[in-house]
């Protein structure tokens, strides 16, 4: 999923909303290969408070699952990398399992990911599944198995946000991962510098960035462009 001159993929959050299409568009500009488009929820148990405040700010706006949908759609328009919408069970309760997804992918997305969904539940639903330090041998084996097109490393045992470090523990899950699963590995929570992503795509193959991505494009296309920028730099120095 990267591009024609990337070895590492660079994935960016963004949540859906008014000016989610020209941000994608900026990002993919600046070098993003995916991105990650957040449904928002009002109890998003993954998320740190700048997914929060973006997912609060968004329906209050008036983000209802319709309206992400159009947003999706209109962001397929703008940029032609995979789009992968993140969410929560809850919305795929209200709207209808099977009918959501259909329309998710009619709206054009490649994949998603239900971030509360443990990978034994719903395995009819193809998904991008979610590993994280704390998962077991016999657990990442699995979502190696069902997963959509790569696996999601969750670097941490907490909640998206920005971070001064890497965790340790990461290191440890990219070994325990690739002897289960022969796939593309992406890892995410917590990585906002270039430094950050440089580190985690040395281990990893590719790095999603969210929280501080949401933070930069409060300033607008221009700012986040830069950023992503700056970020695919690092990935391919």
């Amino acid at each position: 999923m990267s591009g024609p001159d990337s070895a590492k993929t660079l994935a960016i959050y963004l949540m859906a909303g008014s000016e989610a299409p020209e941000l994608a568009a900026a990002a993919v500009a600046g070098g993003a290969d995916l991105i990650e488009l957040g449904f928002p929820f009002s109890d998003p148990l993954a998320d740190g408070p700048v997914v929060r405040q973006a997912a609060e700010a968004a329906l209050a706006a008036g983000m209802t699952t319709a309206a992400c949908l159009d947003c999706l759609k209109q962001v397929r328009e703008a940029v032609d990398v995979p789009l992968v919408p993140m969410t929560y069970a809850a919305l795929f309760e209200a709207y209808g399992w099977e009918r959501l997804e259909a329309d998710i992918h009619d709206a054009g997305a490649s994949s998603l990911i239900v971030a509360d969904v443990p990978v034994d539940v719903r395995p009819e639903l193809r998904r991008v599944q979610l590993v994280a330090p704390t998962s077991t041998n016999d657990r990442i084996r699995l979502a190696g198995e069902t997963t959509d097109g790569w696996l999601y490393l969750v670097t941490l045992a907490g909640t998206t946000g920005v971070r001064s470090d890497i965790a340790p523990a990461f290191a440890g899950l990219v070994e325990k991962a690739r002897r289960l699963y022969a796939g593309p590995l992406y890892a995410g929570f917590g990585i906002s510098t270039p430094e950050q992503a440089q580190s985690a795509g040395a281990l990893a193959d590719g790095v999603i960035v969210g929280s501080r991505a949401l933070l930069v494009a409060k300033n607008g296309p221009g700012a986040l462009h830069e950023y992503v920028a700056s970020l695919r730099a690092a990935l391919d120095a």
